[in-house]
């Protein structure tokens, strides 16, 4: 399902380039209005027209975009206004609107970029799921371990207690002599 896209320049563009422009805004994954015109080879006002499947950043989101992607500032070249981000089906209908074979042609490309993206967070979902299964599992086994130690340690104890008191010395005893003794002298002493 692999595959490069032509650039406008005759260049290639592999999809994990297309999807590393995708971007989570307002639990969306989008493509900025510049990068879609780019790869459909339009300016970026022709795709703007579209007004279906998308939405315009914040200007907080668009000052968050700027800090993480040193997207250029406003007044030195930059954007004049907030991006338009375009969802998968946006991009879809933008192409389809567009109607130019170099749209149609990307867009495929496009949306094998936004499944490709939805795999890999389906698989990562599956990994934390089993990570979760096997957390709890290992939570369990330490408790019965604990409850295991705890009883040996129980055990132990009276064992080594036991010890103490077979070493301790015998309380003393009045001690019978040996050999014969007159009965009449064990009276008076």
């Amino acid at each position: 399902m692999g595959g490069r896209v032509s650039e406008s320049r005759g260049s290639v563009v592999p999809i994990e380039r297309i999807g590393s422009r995708i971007l989570l805004v307002r639990s969306h994954k989008v493509l900025l209005d510049a990068d879609l015109a780019t790869l459909y080879g339009v300016q970026t006002r022709r795709l703007n027209e579209q007004d279906d499947f998308m939405f315009q950043l914040t200007h907080a989101e668009f000052e968050l975009l700027m800090s993480q992607f040193a997207t250029s500032n406003p007044g030195r070249g930059g954007r004049r206004k907030r991006p338009l981000v375009f969802t998968e089906h946006g991009a879809l209908m933008a192409a389809s609107v567009l109607n130019s074979a170099r749209a149609v042609e990307v867009s495929l490309y496009v949306v094998r970029a936004f499944v490709r993206l939805r795999e890999t967070l389906a698989a990562h979902k599956d990994l934390a799921s089993k990570l979760h299964v096997l957390e709890k599992k290992t939570e369990a086994l330490a408790l019965r371990h604990d409850g295991f130690a705890a009883s040996t340690r129980l055990q132990l104890r009276q064992v080594f207690d036991a010890i103490r008191e077979l070493m301790r010395a015998p309380a003393p005893t009045k001690r019978r002599p040996i050999g014969f003794v007159n009965p009449d002298e064990k009276k008076r002493g």
